[in-house]
């Protein structure tokens, strides 16, 4: 039987230990806490696909016109005509549902379209008021969708 000696045990006699055992044991304590963290909520997104506008303020205070293509409470993806630098702090401002949103917003690397480009982006310190609010109209704009489509319309 293939034993080593365990030159870290805390008292001055030493250990012996089969390695398959060692390495085995080893390897499910640091797998453990791995599997248990694996539990992620991504929020949900809304497919748009051009329906809703957005005014994207950039920071020389020019905007520039846009659609959102997809949108969700930490960001999303909007259809510009040329695309924007990536990392480029702006602001967007839109309306969907009931609430207004007013916020910054960290543009991505942008991706070629047919017709322009798709410029995926993150909210940076969205305020938890807004959040709510994005999140009760995007989730009343599911069921305004599933009911249309479930009526055939």
């Amino acid at each position: 039987m293939d034993e080593q000696l365990d030159s870290t045990a805390p008292d001055s006699t030493a250990r012996t230990q089969p390695v398959e055992e060692s390495a085995a044991s080893d390897a499910k304590a640091r797998a453990a806490p791995v599997e248990e963290n694996k539990v992620v909520s991504r929020p949900f997104r809304v497919k748009l696909r051009g329906s809703v506008l957005v005014l994207v303020r950039l920071p020389n205070r020019r905007s520039v016109r846009a659609r959102f293509h997809q949108l969700s409470t930490t960001g999303g993806v909007i259809h510009v005509e040329k695309p924007l630098e990536e990392k480029l702090e702006v602001e967007l401002i839109f309306h969907v549902g009931q609430a207004t949103i007013r916020n910054k917003a960290q543009m991505l690397f942008p991706m070629w379209a047919t017709q322009g480009w798709m410029q995926p982006f993150r909210f940076v310190n969205l305020p938890e008021a807004d959040r709510e609010a994005l999140d009760t109209n995007l989730k009343s704009f599911l069921g305004d969708a599933a009911t249309g489509a479930a009526a055939g319309s």
